[in-house]
């Protein structure tokens, strides 16, 4: 039921209970009148309908801020009560009076039915207005925690959104650091090489002129043997680094499959726990939708291992989902 159908219940009650007022106090008005009438002085029987105007008055006060101080949730206490109960009784009394002073007690039946129906309508209207504020405090404050919900969802969207932006930012920011890195080493080795080239080029020159056949041939024989020791110093080298780079990518592999197990033991683990007695703590929680999101178990059954809502759970694997979405859309890029 909606705060519209709620709205509209409160309004019949208020206009029913307006009528039955008016109508109490008209039937009381005409029946009171003339038991005045004729316990008054002659002269002053022109007051007769002041008495009961004056206690339908009262009825109408009492009946009206109830119903203020229902809608707002608040209490007036013991006077408020006694007014109400006392008002009532003098209405009762007063319209069964003539009837009950003539022993007609069909008139007393008759007589009693507006009294008693006012004041049980003013009881009613009373307890109903009551749950009836009850019932739209209960609301909105529901509609407000959703509210909440909605905003605090949002906002974890957007800051997901903007760390996977920044982060994307940072790694395009790092490719092309390391690309002007590497671009500027080659461009220093092969500066390096050109002018070992040079100078070594001077010096075989320099060597030709200087020195007769002999030394220039022990001394080509000198750089062809320190060309081969340096081919196989270079070799040696691209060999370790051979080695070092698979003993990197052995610890690399080993290191992986080592969290990859580790993950696996702890998901097992998680799925293997059972529907949760109680709510989870949030770290575990988040563990254990995500070991949920892996092995591909539906929201509600991972509500159920964690213990928190279903539309708690939904925005979970929404971000996980996003969150296995973009290294594949960055992958596809590259």
């Amino acid at each position: 039921m909606n705060g519209v159908q709620i709205r509209s219940a409160e309004r019949a009650l208020s206009v029913g209970t307006w009528l039955i007022v008016a109508g109490a106090m008209l039937y009381s008005i005409l029946t009171v009148t003339p038991l005045m009438a004729a316990h008054t002085p002659e002269a002053w029987r022109w007051t007769a309908p002041i008495l009961p105007l004056v206690v339908d008055a009262a009825v109408v006060i009492v009946v009206r801020l109830d119903s203020v101080l229902a809608r707002l949730g608040g209490h007036g206490g013991r006077w408020p009560i006694a007014l109400r109960w006392m008002t009532g009784c003098m209405t009762l009394a007063l319209n069964v009076a003539d009837s009950a002073l003539r022993k007609d007690l069909v008139g007393v039946a008759v007589h009693a039915v507006a009294p008693l129906l006012l004041i049980v309508t003013a009881e009613t209207g009373l307890a109903y207005r009551r749950a009836i504020t009850a019932a739209l405090a209960a609301m909105q404050q529901h509609e407000q925690a959703e509210r909440i919900e909605r905003e605090k969802a949002a906002t974890e969207r957007a800051q997901a959104a903007e760390l996977r932006e920044r982060e994307a930012r940072e790694f395009e920011a790092r490719l092309a650091r390391e690309q002007r890195d590497h671009e500027a080493a080659l461009a220093r080795e092969q500066a390096d090489r050109e002018e070992r080239a040079q100078r070594e080029e001077r010096q075989r020159a320099a060597a030709i002129e200087a020195a007769v056949r002999a030394e220039r041939e022990r001394r080509e024989h000198e750089r062809e043997q320190q060309r081969v020791e340096r081919e196989r110093l270079e070799r040696e080298a691209v060999a370790r680094a051979e080695r070092q780079r698979r003993d990197r990518e052995e610890r690399a592999a080993r290191e992986q499959l080592e969290q990859a197990e580790r993950v696996e033991r702890e998901r097992a683990q998680l799925l293997a726990a059972g529907p949760a007695q109680e709510q989870q703590g949030k770290d575990l929680a988040l563990r254990t939708v995500a070991a949920a999101f892996d092995a591909g178990l539906s929201v509600r059954a991972a509500a159920e291992l964690c213990g928190w809502s279903t539309g708690w759970v939904t925005g979970r694997y929404q971000e996980l989902r996003d969150n296995h979405s973009v290294p594949a859309l960055e992958g596809a890029s590259q």
